[in-house]
């Protein structure tokens, strides 16, 4: 209105400030292009087609995080609607369940490891499966193990390999799968002074920590490609692992990585 009255009848701009309560500062505003926007734009653009299962949480934590830029929420997140990236929310079936108890977080990492299995078919439908191991500290994948069969062999070289940098777990937290309560497993954890900690049967609850971590696998790694061949997902898993332990920010660990974590860790027991 003020710019329409100083063109039309030649008033300056300070009477048509006054006349319509505007400051001339106000007036006088241009706004600068930002070419930072730009930059958030390509990285956002970037993450979601990567990663097209993440939102924008997760996205504005691995940017902070793990890159380390100092973009305020609110810019990103502005950003992120203008480019129509948000995911569409299923929405939820309210089931009334009683509330487990809560799973205790271990306060060292070796002191819980929890196993579990997964199953999943190449698109020839022929099935493999995948031995999932984590440490419940800092929720950091330790194996991956992926091959059409696992028997408790297997589960037991595995677990060698593991032990072997990672150091021995204190306890085994895993359900009452015929792998896991064969004479073999208990033998070797008999052996390695290992305790074996089984679930009670219909409770995955109670092994909710692999159990979150398989769901993150389903949705991130396995729903996203059809594999060819068990090699092509053996490869697809460890690099997929890789990412998940330094570059996927945790939100049960703050929106930090596993690998950030193991270090807080480290760097706290080094001043003491």
């Amino acid at each position: 209105m003020a710019q329409t009255s100083i063109k039309d009848h030649g008033i300056s701009v300070r009477m048509a400030c006054s006349l319509f309560q505007l400051s001339e500062t106000c007036f006088r505003y241009e706004r600068l292009h930002d070419d930072e926007n730009g930059k958030i734009a390509q990285w956002l653009i970037q993450l979601t087609s990567t990663w097209r299962n993440w939102g924008f949480k997760l996205c504005f934590l691995y940017l902070r995080n793990v890159k380390g830029f100092r973009w305020n929420h609110k810019r990103v997140y502005r950003i992120y609607r203008e480019l129509e990236l948000n995911l569409r929310i299923k929405p939820k079936k309210r089931l009334v369940r009683e509330k487990p108890d809560a799973l205790t977080i271990p306060a060292t990492i070796n002191e819980v490891w929890s196993m579990d299995f997964m199953y999943d078919q190449l698109d020839n439908q022929k099935s493999y499966r995948l031995f999932n191991v984590i440490d419940d500290h800092n929720r950091e994948g330790l194996a991956m193990e992926v091959d059409y069969s696992l028997p408790a062999e297997r589960v037991i070289r595995s677990l060698d390999q593991l032990m072997e940098w990672r150091g021995k777990p204190k306890r085994l937290r895993c359900d009452n799968g015929p792998e896991y309560i064969s004479h073999k497993l208990k033998a070797w954890a008999e052996k390695h002074e290992i305790e074996l900690c089984y679930i009670q049967p219909g409770n995955p609850q109670q092994n909710a920590y692999i159990e979150r971590f398989n769901r993150t696998v389903r949705y991130d790694l396995l729903n996203q490609d059809l594999f060819s061949t068990i090699e092509e997902v053996q490869e697809k898993v460890t690099n997929w692992l890789w990412h998940y332990n330094n570059e996927r920010p945790n939100m049960a660990l703050g929106g930090i990585t596993p690998a950030q974590k193991l270090r807080c860790v480290a760097s706290n027991n080094s001043t003491y």
